[in-house]
């Protein structure tokens, strides 16, 4: 889950600018590889893309005077909410388990509705859940297909959820931004390779 940030020193360190344009790289890859693989997919790769995008115009440009800080929440709930199911969805669709993949596509969608009415408490439970129910949905399917690499995926998806809620502002030598980011990018980088395999599999 991408955290919104609020204060512009925690933010605009080097290394965070240059994690943020690393997990857009990577994510950007991601959609192009995936996108003759599954579409749905390669929109939530793209969806991640976007939302590092805006974090790092926001680092690069609040200091300035643009504002986009009430951006950030917004863009982490849509990218949450929508684009990890985007990629359950990919990896359901692509076993054969059509049901399975619209009906999480579907609360995707139900819950991105309802930004508004949550709190921001409630927002943040419901992205943990989010995250849990995508990171299992897709364990699950890896494991019945025995794809390595989607079980790689799912195990990082988990650990950025779990990193995200440490209360700290560094892990190891880097701040918790990049290190998420970091992360997020190695599962990116495990999920397309994952899709690739499921697609020629069940060709």
């Amino acid at each position: 889950m991408v955290e919104s940030l609020s204060m512009t020193d925690k933010c605009c360190e080097l290394s965070v600018i240059v994690s943020h344009i690393l997990l857009f790289i990577v994510s950007l890859g991601a959609t192009k590889g995936t996108y003759q693989v599954n579409r749905g997919a390669a929109a939530g790769f793209l969806l991640q893309a976007l939302t590092s995008v805006l974090r790092s115009a926001y680092c690069l440009f609040n200091p300035v005077g643009l504002n986009l800080e009430d951006l950030l929440p917004a863009a982490s709930w849509i990218f949450t909410v929508i684009g990890l199911p985007l990629l359950a969805f990919g990896f359901h669709w692509l076993s054969g388990d059509h049901s399975t993949a619209n009906t999480i596509l579907g609360g995707g969608v139900l819950l991105a509705a309802g930004f508004e009415y949550f709190t921001e408490d409630g927002r943040t439970m419901m992205a943990y859940a989010v995250i849990a129910t995508t990171s299992v949905s897709i364990l699950i399917v890896s494991i019945f297909t025995g794809n390595a690499y989607g079980i790689l995926g799912s195990m990082a998806l988990s650990a950025a959820g779990l990193l995200s809620t440490v209360k700290t502002e560094a892990l190891l030598v880097l701040r918790k931004e990049a290190a998420l980011d970091c992360v997020l990018a190695a599962g990116t980088l495990a999920f397309q390779r994952s899709l690739k395999i499921q697609y020629l599999d069940f060709m």
